[in-house]
């Protein structure tokens, strides 16, 4: 059965079941998930994956982000236009010379009276204490590589002292991996944390229904502006027909990944009742290599998948035109991007990925494993993909994974091939090119496990390199290595694209992609 003919299906099931619903439920007796939804102060989200955790030293995806961006707060926020870092638990900040004149102390002064959801005031120990697990943390350690030593002055001042002259500090620790937790909260949590996070943000976490939903509500006590909306439950629902239909009869009030149904975004823009917003991201799609298993130690078969995918068909056929085509290991949206600066061009070649296959040993093809996870336009993408290796005679089997398993699978390094999307998050290319660095392997983001010591050298002259020119050069050349090593193959530069209801008012698209909600309100 075809796909199309399936999600018909799928959808005309799903409305005489809500129909069935409304006439077994009557009046108030009618589900959250209904279009009889009346409490305008509770916000129902939906997205495609849920967290694999919720304490911000375990994990670096997309989906825990988008749940801890509400939990907690950093010291640091980022203007949406500007990524550039302002201050938020970070009341003021100076930065200081050392002995040798470098910039490599930053004093914090904190803002006083901030209080954690557990009631607890934020003290300087409770920002040493996050941000020296952090360091130690094997997963986002990378974030917090820069950190030398955390020293509380008084209970409202910390003085950090880097490793060296990092210019992207700010930025870094706006990233929801440093996010400040509670001593005492995760001391007293122990392995159960995770899913009991306590943070000092806009949102207190109150339920996780492993694979359902999460539901936080209003912190009252919140430093920050007012927040409007009493109560949010945030939905994971993976088939667009039945996320768009929640969204549609009044179920859902936001729907982050309307994007992963292209063919939706039109019948959305069409209807009264919602609305469409759209917003060039920071990330880049792409298919990767595990570079330590066979074919894919050999460059030239790498050269060969790359000639043998058809991404402009790719981006016209299955994202509709969303975002546009990859243009190198950077989205054109970060600074020091290399777009029109690399060679060769992979263009669409099928015979030259055939004369590539046989000069590599292997005439005949090969047999793979591509693997993604389980959102529908990833599925369509591999499929997709793997149509056109067989053209060249690589029979490459799709391989479908839960989002939390598909992670600790790749973190481990068990796939083949495999598609994934990385978010310059901070805005700068110290962070969206360190995915490419041999200490990032695994869980840090590096699931090709690619090592080139020449990038190595780069990447890490390039975060002490206070000459901005000179540093942009250094990526420049970074990444032109990259792209001859054919590390990736660039499918697309991100777009989000957000589907809400037409009352909805005060939500901004983050260009990083972990959407704010505490300025949402209805109207």
């Amino acid at each position: 059965m075809k796909r199309s003919t399936v999600l018909k299906v799928l959808m005309a099931a799903a409305i005489i079941t809500l129909s069935l619903l409304s006439i077994a439920c009557p009046g108030g007796g009618k589900s959250a998930g209904s279009s009889g939804r009346t409490n305008k102060e509770s916000l129902v989200v939906i997205t495609g994956g849920s967290p694999a955790h919720l304490d911000p030293t375990l994990t670096n995806d997309s989906a825990s982000s988008e749940i801890m961006k509400q939990i907690y707060d950093t010291l640091f926020n980022q203007d949406f236009d500007t990524m550039s870092a302002i201050p938020s638990l970070a009341e003021r900040y100076a930065f200081e010379n050392d002995a040798n004149g470098q910039p490599t102390r930053l004093r914090l002064f904190l803002k006083q009276g901030v209080k954690f959801h557990n009631g607890e005031e934020l003290k300087a120990s409770d920002v040493k204490f996050s941000l020296d697990r952090a360091k130690a943390s094997p997963t986002i350690g990378h974030i917090a590589g820069s950190l030398d030593t955390i020293e509380v002055i008084n209970d409202y001042e910390v003085l950090v002292t880097l490793r060296f002259p990092f210019a992207p500090i700010l930025n870094n620790l706006a990233h929801t991996a440093m996010s400040i937790v509670n001593e005492k909260a995760v001391i007293a949590g122990g392995e159960t944390y995770t899913r009991n996070p306590v943070g000092t943000g806009p949102f207190k976490f109150v339920n996780w229904v492993a694979g359902n939903r999460i539901e936080l509500t209003r912190w009252d006590q919140y430093h920050g502006n007012p927040v409007k909306i009493k109560d949010v439950t945030i939905r994971y629902i993976t088939d667009p027909a039945t996320a768009l239909l929640e969204l549609e009869t009044g179920g859902a009030d936001i729907y982050f990944q309307l994007l992963n149904s292209p063919p939706d975004i039109e019948r959305v823009a069409n209807n009264p009742d919602l609305t469409v917003l759209r917003r060039p991201g920071l990330s880049l799609n792409y298919i990767g290599f595990n570079f330590r298993k066979p074919p894919f130690n050999d460059v030239r078969v790498r050269q060969a998948i790359s000639h043998a995918v058809d991404r402009q068909a790719i981006l016209r056929e299955v994202w509709k035109n969303i975002g546009s085509p990859g243009q190198g290991p950077l989205a054109q949206t970060v600074w020091a991007s290399a777009a029109g600066q690399l060679n060769p061009q992979y263009d669409y070649n099928p015979e030259k990925a055939r004369q590539l296959l046989a000069e590599a040993g292997y005439p005949n093809g090969f047999s793979t494993k591509l693997s993604t996870n389980d959102t529908a336009i990833r599925i369509d993408i591999n499929t997709a993909i793997a149509s056109m290796l067989r053209q060249v005679g690589i029979d490459a089997q799709v391989e479908i994974v839960e989002w939390a398993s598909y992670l600790e699978m790749t973190n481990r390094g068990e796939h083949d091939m495999y598609t994934l999307g990385w978010v310059t998050i901070t805005g700068d290319p110290d962070y969206g090119l360190e995915i490419f660095h041999s200490r990032a392997h695994g869980s840090p983001g590096n699931r090709s496990f690619y090592t080139n010591p020449e990038v190595d050298r780069l990447l890490d002259a390039a975060r002490v390199e206070t000459n901005p020119d000179r540093r942009y050069q250094m990526y420049i050349d970074a990444q032109k290595i990259i792209h001859e090593d054919t590390v990736w193959i660039y499918l697309q530069e991100g777009e989000y694209v957000v589907g809400t209801r037409s009352d909805v008012r005060g939500f901004n698209i983050n260009p990083a992609g972990h959407h704010p909600l505490w300025t949402v309100y209805f109207e």
